[in-house]
């Protein structure tokens, strides 16, 4: 019991994404009538439906990282369910495969969001100015709290899918810095992940190679752990999302 508990505290250490600071920031900035109104003078309707779309396209790519963990739950429970019934039989191999499959469909969805997340990217402008305007200033940090949840979200989703268009050591510190500094246990020069550890796992199995089923336990329920952590993180984050889009509807609906 202390073993899987302390299993837990590591994996949710290193996954515990918190939100992004500039969101906080910006929300406490909306609740002042000056900031209110400095904004609302300073900037176009257009100006404020750019960000409001840049935020529903980061709000559908949290609705599809939610989609593929639950999937991802909901596939490895019925594994689990077979394996606790049956141990590694033929019914095992199925759900499996089954599994497997739901993995390369998953990734296929990954993939066409990530391709999203990277045109936001090459069209996110990070503005200089050095105008002490508080209007520029407020816009400044909703285009950093932008930037930074691009980042988080491709960081989380090549993390699930574990594809090659970044580097590891790169994608752990984006995902460490959105960490509570006190809480990062981050094993960074690990070549593999709870997902990928199951993957490699349930195809040795699907094989009939040998293979432990103590090992596929251990990996599976830390799995379920990485899981659970991560959609915790995706809903904080679409909160702050949300949170922040009706303050900018709010300012510009007056």
């Amino acid at each position: 019991m202390e073993l899987m508990e302390n299993t837990r505290t590591q994996t949710s250490n290193k996954l515990c994404i918190s939100s992004p600071t500039s969101h906080d920031y910006a929300d406490k900035l909306f609740q002042l009538p000056t900031i209110q109104q400095a904004f609302a003078q300073e900037y176009s309707d257009k100006c404020v439906d750019v960000l409001l779309e840049g935020s529903l396209t980061l709000l559908d790519i949290c609705s599809t990282a939610q989609d593929c963990l639950l999937q991802s739950k909901e596939s490895i429970h019925m594994v689990h369910s077979v394996i606790r019934r049956k141990g590694a039989d033929t019914e095992f191999t199925v759900e499996g495969g089954k599994y497997l499959a739901s993995r390369k469909n998953m990734k296929k969805a990954i993939r066409k969001a990530l391709g999203n997340l990277k045109g936001m990217k090459s069209e996110l402008m990070v503005s200089s100015s050095n105008n002490d305007n508080e209007a520029l200033s407020i816009l400044g940090i909703l285009k950093e709290a932008e930037a930074v949840t691009v980042m988080s979200l491709e960081s989380l989703l090549l993390f699930v899918s574990d594809s090659k268009g970044q580097s590891k050591q790169k994608r752990w510190s984006i995902i460490s810095k959105l960490m509570q500094p006190d809480r990062i246990n981050c094993d960074s020069q690990e070549d593999t992940n709870e997902f990928v550890k199951m993957d490699t796992t349930l195809q040795s199995l699907v094989s009939h190679k040998p293979l432990s089923v103590e090992n596929f336990h251990s990996h599976m329920e830390n799995l379920e752990i990485c899981i659970q952590d991560l959609e915790v993180a995706v809903e904080h984050l679409s909160r702050k999302l949300i949170k922040t889009r009706v303050s900018l509807l709010n300012i510009f609906s007056h």
